[in-house]
């Protein structure tokens, strides 16, 4: 029998996999605007610059400012209550993009999406790190994490099921009111299956009373923490590659090859995304749970190797010459764009106090959502239209797409510097987690 405190293995897996599967519906939403973008730009007549808002800094903003105050209730009342109610509201919004006429109501249920989707994450880490022990917190986190591939997955599946005779018919606003409803039901479940958690339960052995930080408080221990801010940077940095990749990677294919099957490039990018991607997010947090054992630097050094690896990648994919090369290469490239996901979150989570681990994840996604989300497929949309002054189209986002890689390189300096400094952090880390239960007991 089990308890909220103390709960089965059994009970444990399940919500980690009712989390995954809404994380995932999280990116189904992200990733479709950039699979229908050829479509959307063509119904609403939009520029690329304006695509790259609507996936981008539309979304990013709104979400990123929103999920602070979330984070905060987060930390203070019921989790599983949030969590519920930020996925019946992103999912609304998803149905409601569904039914825009033109860029400014398109515009609009983007920003109520990204309202929606702020109350995800920071409950959904702070509730896994209240199931699971630190020593497997990557581990759990890495499988969490698989959300995203197995949900832009998804995103290609249906979107390829529910394609139209040829590459021109595809009804993309069914698809989004499809998605929308059926997320609604989802946030049924969630609020009914899941037991909110003791918190702290992992690193006490009785229930005491937490204390509740303000926002101030919070932002001050989290400023004093170098390697999680190295790391924010760093993931940020190259994420900020890897959502203007998906947000524009099959608007690219069919200007590289037009008469190339369409549903034939979203069934491969698919099964590349379920397969390679989450295979490097899971080996990537095993990987640093086993390294981590040994040496804790590896948290930093894996990440910071992984993607050094991608950047040659990434740049060697977008001059193929056939569509089935640059698909051959994305493999590779999503397989180690993979492997940073759960050391990172495993590094927000365990190096954060207690009681401020729902606002370390939040101020952790609003550093990355603001930097890769916001500023990723924006900067590429617009340099997309920059170079098509002079260029063709898939020349210019060739281009485009090109120097927006560039931004690995930063990624690859800040996990360095995570190596660096993290031995220190997770040391006094542990410390300030056992003073704080011991004076929370006293």
């Amino acid at each position: 029998m089990a308890d909220n405190q103390n709960p089965s293995q059994r009970y444990r897996t399940f919500v980690l996999i009712l989390l995954t599967i809404v994380y995932g519906f999280n990116f189904i939403d992200r990733q479709i605007v950039g699979i229908l973008a050829p479509f959307i730009i063509a119904d609403l007549g939009l520029s690329t610059t304006q695509m790259g808002l609507l996936i981008g800094f539309y979304f990013a903003a709104f979400y990123s400012v929103v999920a602070i105050p979330i984070a905060w209730l987060a930390d203070r009342y019921s989790r599983v209550n949030i969590l519920a109610i930020a996925l019946a509201t992103w999912s609304g919004f998803t149905a409601l993009t569904g039914l825009a006429n033109n860029f400014v109501q398109i515009g609009m249920a983007r920003m109520g999406v990204g309202i929606g989707e702020a109350g995800g994450s920071p409950p959904s880490h702070s509730i896994i790190s209240d199931l699971y022990p630190k020593e497997h917190r990557s581990g759990a986190l890495g499988v969490y994490s698989i959300g995203i591939p197995l949900g832009i997955m998804t995103a290609y599946f249906v979107t390829a099921s529910l394609l139209g005779a040829s590459n021109d018919e595809v009804n993309w606003r069914r698809i989004f009111i499809i998605l929308g409803l059926t997320g609604i039901v989802l946030a049924v479940v969630v609020r009914f299956a899941i037991r909110e958690p003791v918190r702290g339960a992992m690193e006490r052995d009785s229930e005491v009373e937490m204390v509740r930080p303000s926002f101030r408080a919070s932002l001050q221990v989290l400023l004093k923490i170098p390697s999680w801010w190295f790391m924010a940077l760093g993931i940020a940095f190259a994420s900020f590659v890897s959502y203007a990749f998906s947000g524009f990677q099959t608007t690219y294919i069919r200007l590289l090859d037009p008469e190339f099957s369409f549903k034939t490039v979203l069934l491969s990018l698919g099964v590349i995304n379920g397969t390679t991607y989450a295979g490097g997010t899971y080996i990537g947090a095993k990987i640093a749970d086993m390294w981590g054992g040994k040496d804790i630097r590896a948290y930093g050094f894996l990440p910071a190797l992984a993607i050094l690896v991608a950047l040659p990648v990434s740049l060697i994919l977008l001059w193929a010459t056939t569509v089935w090369v640059h698909l051959a290469l994305t493999t590779v490239l999503l397989f180690f764009l993979g492997m940073y996901l759960g050391p990172s979150f495993a590094i927000a989570q365990t190096l954060a106090p207690i009681n401020m681990r729902a606002m370390s994840t939040a101020l952790f996604f609003f550093i990355l959502n603001m930097i890769a989300l916001g500023g990723g497929p924006t900067f590429a949309g617009w340099m997309a239209d920059f170079f098509n002054a002079s260029n063709t189209d898939a020349i210019a986002m060739r281009n485009a797409l090109g120097v927006t890689a560039m931004m690995f390189i930063p990624s690859v300096l800040c996990f360095l510097l995570v190596a660096k400094t993290l031995p220190k952090d997770w040391a006094e880390a542990e410390t300030r987690n056992r003073a704080m239960m011991q004076s929370q007991k006293s």
